[in-house]
């Protein structure tokens, strides 16, 4: 991740003016880094098989396509920029499995290694309680088995965001492009970006000298613009902006178990999809646990905020709470309308109806206060560092099934090979694609176990039109969220009344699951076991100027080129 330093965080008040000696710099990294590799391995054993993890939102392929449509969404919002950018550039260099693999061993082993060195600790112990207890959330897991692994990397840039924003506060050299860089991590999918510039803003910002004062405003402004990708995607769209505002209820945070769901906040958990929920946390005991972590907690937050005697983790615990606030807000009576009016009025506020992806500065506040609380019973009792080692593996004994790809879920499948013969014949004819049946999220025999976003939206080398409704079972009913597709919902009313597939906007046309007679009008170019393509004779193209959205992509990306150079130059400098 950016922004290692060269010494570890020291482990005493005095933390800036604290010499620590190598020979212990050494040995706590070596031991961070040695939680970090085992708790890559305990997560993603599975993935040591060949293929790919393909679960809802998750879905690699072999070369992701630099297509327009992905660059600048004009048909959807921009829900996956720049992350759909990164990941086609990576398709130059990098195949989809191993860009998966990297995508997924990085942020866990980021994510362990930055709250190891975040945590201001007097002994490499607490370290390791907060490297593992960050990396094994209840959060984590349930953002994994629904595929938002974009989220989860920003889940990871926030412990180096947090340090680098605090040492931006404290004046120290170099923490702006640090801050940077961290950011531009975080920002790559909306929410990340919006996380990203609000802990920079409550961090960064100084209270002492001027000069200090215009370094946080400069940080901020760039920060800002690292969201810049996606903001003029969505300004360019010509899909609305509203979204609708039955989402609230259909986002609204779960209990998991007799607690309810605010207990489920409390303890990283209680995400909508039921099927994103590991089985352990329906246990009877996980809101007992869940209250024993925030009491410990309550015993850290006292120790973090004297050795952060510089006001950060009262920052932080302001953060942390209104990241909490942000995650109940579908589920209080007072907030839950105000938030279903905002859905349904002012234009990106759909960003907010999951509130649960926002808990991740709480998570982070949690797990180092927890440490610290951990700590402070460790140094009351003979046996402390029992104390610690107990405290570093509640984690994996409370939610086990995140092992071994959370119970067997993440497992590795193959594409079958006419996913590719589909594929070669649409590069010969680019145009649009129709995939039907129309439904967002697809179950393949190949794929048992586990519903993916239709793999056509990324495997194939053409815009592709797919059913953006979402069906959130509420039980006992179904609720059906719309969409924002003006093509989609095209396809949609024709096929109501009986009429054709495809107009002329549509080149090609993805028969999903099998057998069928050939649509009328249509001509078969390719029968598969479970993919038939047909061509489509009336189409007719239309053009399309989509450069003035690559116009954030340049702006962020400058930002990024400068805090790298910046950064590169400071670190070749003299001490």
């Amino acid at each position: 991740m950016p922004g290692e330093e060269s010494t570890m965080p020291p482990p005493s008040l005095s933390a800036d003016r604290v010499t620590v000696p190598q020979s212990d710099v050494e040995r706590s990294r070596l031991l961070l880094y040695g939680c970090a590799a085992v708790v890559v391995v305990a997560v993603l054993a599975p993935l040591a098989r060949a293929g790919y993890v393909l679960r809802y939102d998750m879905v690699f392929v072999p070369r992701q396509p630099l297509r327009w449509d992905l660059l600048v969404p004009s048909g959807t919002l921009p829900r996956a920029v720049p992350q759909d950018a990164l990941v086609g550039l990576s398709a130059l260099i990098l195949p989809g499995w191993l860009a998966q693999r990297v995508a997924l061993a990085g942020l866990l082993a980021a994510a362990a290694i930055g709250a190891g060195r975040l945590v201001p600790a007097r002994r490499d112990l607490t370290r390791v309680v907060a490297a593992i207890g960050y990396a094994w959330t209840p959060f984590l897991a349930e953002r994994l088995l629904i595929g938002q692994w974009g989220l989860l990397i920003c889940y990871a840039a926030m412990p180096w965001l947090v340090r680098a924003a605090r040492d931006v506060r404290l004046g120290h050299p170099g923490a702006g492009p640090r801050v940077v860089l961290a950011a531009a991590c975080a920002s790559i999918t909306p929410t990340g970006g919006l996380l990203a510039l609000a802990t920079t803003l409550v961090l960064a910002r100084p209270d002492g000298r001027p000069g200090l004062r215009r370094r946080g405003v400069v940080v901020a402004l760039a920060v800002a613009a690292l969201n810049a990708p996606w903001l003029v995607a969505a300004a360019v769209a010509t899909t609305p902006l509203v979204s609708d505002s039955r989402a609230v209820a259909a986002f609204a945070a779960r209990a998991e178990n007799w607690g309810g769901p605010l207990v489920a906040l409390a303890g990283t958990g209680g995400i909508w999809n039921a099927d994103a929920v590991p089985g352990s946390r329906t246990g009877p005991l996980v809101p007992l646990v869940t209250l024993g972590l925030l009491a410990v907690a309550a015993l850290g937050l006292g120790r973090l905020r004297n050795r952060w005697a510089d006001g950060t983790a009262t920052r932080l615990a302001w953060l942390a709470g209104g990241s909490l606030l942000l995650g109940a807000a579908g589920i209080l009576p007072g907030t839950s309308g105000a938030l279903g009016t905002a859905v349904d009025l002012l234009p990106g506020a759909g960003l907010f109806r999951d509130g649960q992806k926002f808990l991740i500065p709480y998570a982070l506040g949690l797990v180092l206060c927890v440490s610290l609380g951990a700590e402070r019973i460790a140094d009351r009792v003979p046996a402390g560092g029992l104390v610690l080692v107990g405290f570093a593996l509640l984690p994996v004994v409370t939610l086990p099934d995140l092992a071994w790809g959370a119970g067997g879920k993440l497992r590795p499948v193959e594409y079958p090979a006419e996913w590719a013969a589909v594929a070669d014949a649409v590069a010969a004819d680019p145009g649009p694609l129709l995939s039907l049946p129309m439904s967002a999220y697809r179950s393949y025999p190949w794929n048992p176990g586990a519903a993916v976003y239709d793999p056509a939206s990324r495997y194939l080398p053409a815009p592709v039109v797919v059913d953006d409704r979402l069906a959130v079972d509420l039980r006992p009913g179904v609720l059906v969220i719309r969409g924002e597709s003006r093509a989609a919902a095209a396809v949609r009313d024709r096929l109501a009344v009986g009429g054709p597939a495809a107009d002329e906007t549509i080149r090609w046309v993805l028969a999903q699951g099998g057998g069928g007679d050939r649509p009328a009008g249509l001509t078969e170019v390719y029968r598969g076991t479970e993919l038939t393509l047909y061509r489509n004779p009336g189409y007719r193209a239309a053009g399309r100027d989509p450069v003035a959205g690559l116009a954030g992509y340049l702006l962020a990306g400058s930002v990024v080129a400068g805090a790298g150079w910046r950064r590169a130059t400071t670190r070749r400098r003299p001490r």
